[in-house]
């Protein structure tokens, strides 16, 4: 297996993000369904303005308001952020002295600065447990990714599912 060395060798290109007014109801079933550590929150510009992590939902879990809030209620107010070219170890000793289990890195575009990628705990235990580079090819900046079509159906056929659920409740 060939060594890895830098975060952008082992990240995952593309974040899941919600806007802030999103209910944690829905934050929650996004983790769930996407297997994620934390999503970063949106402004209506675009701009990461910070994230919620599953740890952040569970705390949110204990309130007794907790049905009535949002993203923006229980999110973190900076995305905590790591650059692509650092190694690997460095990204996780970040990690640990910020306690944290998710980095992202950003790109900006436009004058909007969003999240381009994360690199979080599971990534390194998948590093480890990796038999090949083939266990690891759906990660970084080489990884074969999806035509942009192909991800915008299944993102449009995502929320059309959701909103079928939800009309149903």
């Amino acid at each position: 297996m060939t060594e890895r060395l830098l975060v952008r060798d082992l990240m995952t290109v593309g974040v899941t993000t919600c806007p802030p007014q999103t209910p944690v109801v829905e934050v929650a079933r996004l983790l769930l369904e996407r297997d994620l550590e934390a999503v970063v929150v949106l402004n209506s510009d675009g701009h990461g303005i910070g994230v919620i992590s599953q740890d952040d939902v569970v705390e949110a879990y204990g309130r007794d308001d907790c049905d009535g809030l949002t993203a923006e209620d229980i999110m973190r107010d900076d995305v905590p952020q790591v650059p692509p070219d650092i190694p690997l170890k460095a990204a996780a000793q970040i990690m640990r002295d910020q306690g944290v289990r998710a980095l992202f890195l950003s790109h900006r575009a436009e004058g909007i600065t969003y999240p381009a990628g994360v690199i979080t705990y599971r990534h390194f235990l998948r590093q480890l447990a990796a038999r090949d580079d083939g266990d690891l090819a759906d990660l970084g900046i080489r990884a074969v990714r999806k035509e942009p079509l192909q991800s915008f159906f299944e993102r449009r056929d995502a929320a059309r599912r959701q909103a079928r659920q939800r009309d149903q409740e």
